[in-house]
């Protein structure tokens, strides 16, 4: 009764009057929401209302202010009252705790977590500056990358690639049915100037994700529609403009959000030129013309010819044109529930093979005419989320989604009138549900399914590029069509035994079936009219953590991961090389790992942050091509000639392991250093010397050093690689010994390129970004590369936020 009649006593006399307190990054001037002022947030436009007593701005306690990733910071009323009340925060390198979602499907504190992970920021994506998500992951330092031509960038983890490493976007994985071994470049359909966060998962995601997650998850997440917090409509956008000197890169992007109370409306398109690629002129000492492009291939009358490149640092033909739409609604009735609907797309151009155009034979080209034909993926998805405790769970996210992928190979030999034309269309069709129940004593449970659905069409052709006219040629999978559907359960816990001690774990049970079907069988008589396959998997993992300290945190994970095998791995068949043919194997089981992982994560002094992981994986069942038999045979007659007969087979066994370090130290609120160095080596078992594993990527990381002021922000960092020797190439895999080490003194050279990067404010609306890549003009190629990397590269970018 007092404390009412002082309140009231206070509020009539004196008065309250309310104040609006803003808070701002440092450098970029640019608002920031969910900064914790005492129990208060800030709201998408880093803004707060403060009730304050009029009649003395100076007393009561002081306003600490901080958000993950900044400085801390607190003030007394009269020191606001100074600054107008806005503040400035400075990023912070040093705290790697934060809220993640890829580990469980939900919001949890990473600290919580056992698994190695990553979170790339939309701020940190935005100051890379890259123009395309395959640069993205490599500038990070954090994942390899390779490449054999500009439209490309294959994703390694921990010696895995491809179809072993699972992509995910916005809750739906892109992986599917025809998802090879070698090198993929569908990562280039994911619009990174779109990205909110990117987080990396390292090591087994079955649990969670299914087949594919053996190296790792990467999950790309789709920046959201934001509601209008006030009673009117809001409206934001963002825009920019990007020119590269080494690609000739013209980069066009515009997005915008209305927000509405209950209804929110986001937009985008990116357009991407990109001419051909300048490497840098310093090569290698002894093999200055490594890589250069000394040739090229015209039609001259009607026929090939083998020209002069006057300009070999020129590597003719590489460019392409990209373009990239997303449109997203978000509908929320109240402040239980949400429904987003989620439409991408994105296509390219014709995109050349540049190494394949690179080869030659007997001293002419190989090839007239390499390259993929314009590759589409349409995602169209409706997601409904719940927070609102029932018997069954608290939160609750529902997925539904199609996806449509088209892509072509068109190739043509050297000489040759005739142009091989293999067209793939793909459609996938799936649900994900997934639910979080707190059971009480110091355990949160998930729990969910998954089933996905993929039809895969294959169609080819071969045209005279004189006459027009056409003739049927066998295609890439089979023309009856293929099916591939998985059906899956899941459940994972953590249990909190103390505040300081989280054990996570899980377990996952997948059912796979694949049907092809071989309709013309003109090319492959000697084959069966359908090919069907069933398996099934158990995956789990456990996983250990203490945080010993709010700076210290120990981890150790033991987890299962599996891959089923797709339509590429049992449906395919073609001539690998003159007199080899590869057949279905309807037996092939799933490829199975069992991993380790150790980890460390301290924080000394507030400044330094180091993290330490080791892993080991045992990797079993791994598909391989062996010699096989049909009817009892083990030679065919094929296109007139007698060809052994080979089938991708579960042959092989192996072990991997490797080392991750990185720090970040704060010198001060001005200066940070970041690094880190990841160190990877595989083997498989032989009765004998145990073989080098393919896709085993060389050392390689990054280094730079970071000086923020009010406005601006700059970079000088270094990316490396090491060497790959020789003797460390897999010769029977997707290592291309043939793009490197055949013509460098038998290895890959090691290489470091010095770059420098950064922004100035100019306003608030306002900012321009300069960066130098390469400066020295190295030319270097990343390990298992046909394709050299750019040259000194000048980049320029105006962009604004409206």
């Amino acid at each position: 009764m007092k404390k009412a009649i002082v309140i009231a006593f206070l509020t009539m006399g004196i008065g309250l009057c309310a104040q609006t307190l803003t808070v701002k990054d440092k450098s970029s001037l640019q608002a920031l929401p969910g900064v914790k002022i005492n129990n208060l947030v800030t709201n998408e436009k880093g803004q707060i209302e403060l009730f304050l007593i009029s009649v003395d701005k100076t007393v009561f306690n002081l306003y600490h202010i901080s958000k993950q990733g900044y400085f801390s910071d607190s003030f007394t009323m009269k020191q606001l009252q100074d600054l107008n009340f806005t503040v400035y925060l400075s990023e912070s390198t040093h705290d790697w705790a934060g809220i993640v979602v890829s580990a469980s499907r939900f919001e949890e504190d990473s600290r919580d977590i056992a698994q190695q992970l990553t979170v790339v920021d939309q701020k940190q994506m935005q100051f890379l500056n890259q123009p395309t998500t395959a640069e993205l992951i490599q500038q990070s330092g954090r994942a390899f990358v390779q490449k054999s031509q500009m439209g490309g960038g294959s994703i390694v983890m921990r010696g895995f690639e491809a179809n072993k490493v699972l992509m995910v976007v916005d809750g739906v994985r892109m992986n599917n049915a025809i998802y090879r071994g070698g090198h993929l470049q569908n990562v280039l359909s994911v619009d990174n100037n779109m990205l909110e966060k990117t987080e990396m998962l390292f090591g087994p995601g079955s649990v969670i994700y299914g087949s594919d997650a053996l190296g790792g998850v990467i999950h790309f997440y789709t920046k959201k529609p934001v509601l209008s917090s006030k009673g009117k409509p809001t409206f934001s956008s963002m825009a920019f403009t990007r020119y590269g000197t080494a690609m000739n890169e013209k980069t066009a992007h515009f997005d915008f959000n209305i927000g509405l109370k209950k209804f929110a409306f986001l937009s985008s398109a990116t357009v991407s030129n990109f001419g051909d690629m300048r490497i840098g002129k310093n090569g290698v000492k002894g093999y200055e013309s490594w890589g250069r492009r000394t040739f090229r291939v015209d039609r001259i009358n009607g026929q090939d010819s083998m020209v002069v490149n006057k300009d070999s640092f020129n590597l003719i033909p590489s460019g392409y044109t990209q373009w990239d739409l997303m449109q997203k609604v978000l509908f929320k009735p109240s402040k239980y529930s949400e429904h987003v609907l989620n439409l991408q797309h994105s296509n390219t151009t014709d995109i050349p093979r540049y190494d394949r155009l690179s080869e030659l034979r007997g001293g002419l080209p190989r090839q007239g005419d390499w390259y993929y034909g314009p590759q589409t993926r349409t995602l169209a998805s409706y997601k409904y989320s719940i927070s609102k405790k029932t018997s069954a769970f608290e939160k609750a996210n529902i997925i539904l989604a199609y996806q449509d992928i088209k892509e072509s190979r068109h190739t043509r030999s050297f000489k040759s009138n005739n142009l091989s034309n293999r067209n793939e269309h793909v459609q996938v069709s799936s649900l994900n549900a997934d639910f979080q129940k707190d059971l009480g004593v110091r355990t949160e449970m998930r729990y969910g399914l998954e089933y996905v659905h993929n039809t895969v069409n294959s169609t080819g052709d071969k045209e005279n590029i004189v006459t027009g006219e056409k003739s049927a040629i066998d295609t890439r999978y089979p023309d009856g069509g293929s099916i591939m559907r998985s059906m899956a359960v899941y459940i994972s816990q953590n249990t909190y035994f103390s505040k300081n001690l989280i054990v996570n774990t899980g377990i996952r049970f997948t059912s796979v079936y694949l049907n092809s079907k071989f309709v013309n069988k003109t090319f492959f008589p000697f084959l069966n009219s359908e090919i069907e396959q069933r398996n099934q998997n158990t995956s789990g993992n456990i996983g250990l953590v203490y945080n010993a300290k709010k700076d210290l945190k120990l981890s150790a994970t033991l987890a299962s991961g599996f891959r089923a095998p797709n339509v590429d791995d049992m449906a395919k068949v073609f001539e690998s090389v003159g007199g080899r043919i590869i057949v279905p194997n309807k037996n092939l089981r799933p490829e199975q790992t069992n991993n380790i992982d150790l980890g460390i994560q301290k924080i000394f002094m507030k400044k330094l942050s180091v993290e330490v992981n080791a892993f080991y994986t045992q990797f079993t069942n791994a598909l391989t091509l062996g010699r096989a038999q049909l009817n009892g045979q083990d030679t065919i007659v094929f296109d007139g000639q007698t060809s052994t007969i080979y089938s991708t087979q579960n042959a092989q066994e192996a072990f991997i392991y490797g080392l991750y370090f990185g720090l970040n130290y704060d010198v001060n609120k001005a200066i940070s250093i970041n690094g880190n160095v990841n160190y990877t080596y595989g083997r498989i078992k032989t009765d004998t010397t145990d073989y080098p594993l393919d896709h085993i990527s060389p050392v390689y990381g990054r280094v730079g050093i970071v000086y923020k002021h009010k406005k601006w922000k700059g970079e000088l960092f270094t990316l490396f690689n090491g060497a790959k020797r020789s003797k460390d190439y897999n010769l029977l895999g997707e290592d291309n010994q043939v793009y490197s080490a055949d013509l460098v003194n038998g290895y890959n050279p090691a290489w470091a390129t010095l770059n420098v990067r950064g922004f100035y404010q100019i306003n608030k609306l306002l900012q321009v970004q300069l960066a130098i890549e390469n400066i020295l003009d190295q030319h270097y190629r990343t390990f298992s590369s046909g394709y050299s990397a750019p040259g000194r590269n000048f980049v320029l970018t105006l962009r604004g936020n409206f």
